[in-house]
């Protein structure tokens, strides 16, 4: 079993960064684990954004945060982060970590492991 919690959500004005984190707890590594963050805005299906592949060399992202968004893996420190910029209103959600054992792409079913979210709110 893998908890994942995330943070580094919050209140950005548009053109701002944030970096969000996700630590694994639990005792596997998640090294074991494709990782990925999703979103959700109010009234709308939760989204894939980013993922990143067990050791780090391979990552992928959803088209409207290329460019302007990095994920990226310390396994020495069971963390994932995001860092995303140039924030614009339409990045509001709250943001999800998942970890996949069958090396997940970019759908929520291929993810085996949640966590709970972060607010993540870009004021215009």
């Amino acid at each position: 079993q893998v908890q994942l919690v995330e943070s580094g959500g919050g209140l950005v004005q548009a053109g701002g960064s944030l970096r969000l984190s996700c630590t694994a707890s639990g005792r596997t590594s998640i090294t074991s684990y494709v990782m990925g963050w999703f979103r959700q805005a109010p009234g709308k299906e939760r989204e894939f954004v980013a993922g990143i592949s067990w050791s780090g060399g391979h990552t992928y992202y959803e088209d409207s945060v290329k460019g302007r968004s990095t994920i990226s893996r310390d396994n020495a420190k069971n963390t994932v982060y995001l860092q995303m910029n140039s924030l614009t209103p339409e990045d509001t959600a709250v943001y999800y970590c998942a970890a996949s054992r069958q090396g997940g792409a970019n759908l929520a079913n291929e993810y085996d492991y949640w966590g709970q979210g972060t607010q993540v709110t870009v004021s215009s």
